[in-house]
């Protein structure tokens, strides 16, 4: 094979190849049919020429017919007035159209047997077509079938382009997470353990936050302690001056209760340390929550700037029954109301 030859043949290689990759299969099929019909419409207008071209025929040979009827008749007419001659020449012109006549009926009975047979091809052209049409969206559904569950298919098992990018975009997004998790809990144990200080005017080094967290837990002790002496004592407000009274509530702000409802006050607590005392669950709650709504209602909110000495310490909503009890039985038997 010459050098020329295998440049040809690996040339059509590729052509092919390239070809076969741009080939639609569903475009294919609709070319094919639109190929047919046009096929078909051709061999419909071959049987509309050939019964055209009959039609010409027969209207000759009826021509023929009136012209040797009329030629016969001018035979008759000159015997008649004696004229044998023009008797003679009419007679052989009704002769020629007889012959004429019969070369046509020839040619009509053939048109005819070929517009039969154009006629019966149509027919089995048309019902071809029908059938390759239904063949063609048979084809067509399946292919649209076998091509979705392969998009699908790429799709759930990441091998398609898009869903590998996607994968890729996942885990650096991942990775990254990780690596920023990772970065903030160093930090953060970093501030916590002194070796860091935050930044700003209100920055504090390790020896502040241990001072601060000694402070924090005395105060809680000292509002604890205050609790428990006043829930053993029976009363949430025992000796309040006599204008106003600071409230505390565990967790919450200061508020400053004037005279008038100090009363209120006091009923609130017996009737919680009532409650506590009868384990009743239902009933703790309820005068929990009231005791801690009249306070926020009706007592004004202290400054955070000011900060006073508390006359009562309140506990917080979620005091349970049991840390209640548990605060009551701590209490010396001497100092219980």
């Amino acid at each position: 094979m010459s050098v020329f030859q295998r440049m040809s043949s690996v040339f059509q290689q590729k052509v092919n190849s390239a070809l076969d990759k741009a080939e639609d299969p569903q475009q294919a099929l609709d070319f094919s049919y639109e190929k047919q019909l046009e096929a078909l419409q051709q061999v419909r207008r071959n049987v509309a020429d050939v019964l055209t071209s009959e039609k010409r025929l027969e209207l000759q040979a009826a021509q023929l017919k009136q012209n040797q009827s009329k030629l016969q008749a001018q035979a008759q007419a000159a015997l008649q007035q004696g004229r044998e001659d023009l008797a003679r020449l009419a007679l052989s012109r009704a002769q020629e159209a007889q012959s004429q006549l019969a070369g046509l009926g020839q040619q009509i009975e053939q048109m005819k047997d070929q517009e039969q047979k154009l006629e019966l091809m149509a027919q089995k052209l048309q019902a071809k077509v029908e059938a390759f049409r239904t063949q063609k969206e048979t084809i067509k559904a399946q292919y649209s079938a076998a091509q979705a569950s392969t998009k699908i298919g790429e799709a759930v098992t990441g091998i398609s382009e898009q869903m590998a990018d996607v994968n890729l975009m996942v885990e650096r997004a991942q990775n990254k997470t990780t690596q920023m998790q990772a970065r903030a809990a160093a930090i953060d144990d970093l501030v916590a353990s002194g070796t860091l200080d935050q930044i700003g005017a209100g920055s504090t080094d390790d020896i502040d936050r241990q001072l601060a967290s000694g402070t924090t837990k005395i105060t809680v002790d000292s509002q604890l302690a205050e609790m428990k002496r006043q829930l053993a004592a029976g009363s949430v407000a025992p000796q309040l001056s006599s204008s106003s009274a600071v409230v505390r509530i565990q967790g919450d702000d200061q508020y400053r209760l004037q005279k008038a409802d100090r009363d209120q006050l006091d009923r609130f607590d017996a009737d919680l340390v009532a409650a506590i005392r009868a384990g009743d669950e239902s009933a703790f709650r309820g005068k929990l929550h009231e005791v801690l709504e009249f306070v926020k209602t009706k007592g004004e909110r202290v400054l955070a700037t000011q900060l006073p000495t508390s006359d009562v310490v309140l506990p917080s909503e979620d005091m349970t029954l049991a840390e209640a009890k548990e605060i009551l039985a701590d209490v010396p038997a001497g100092q219980r109301a």
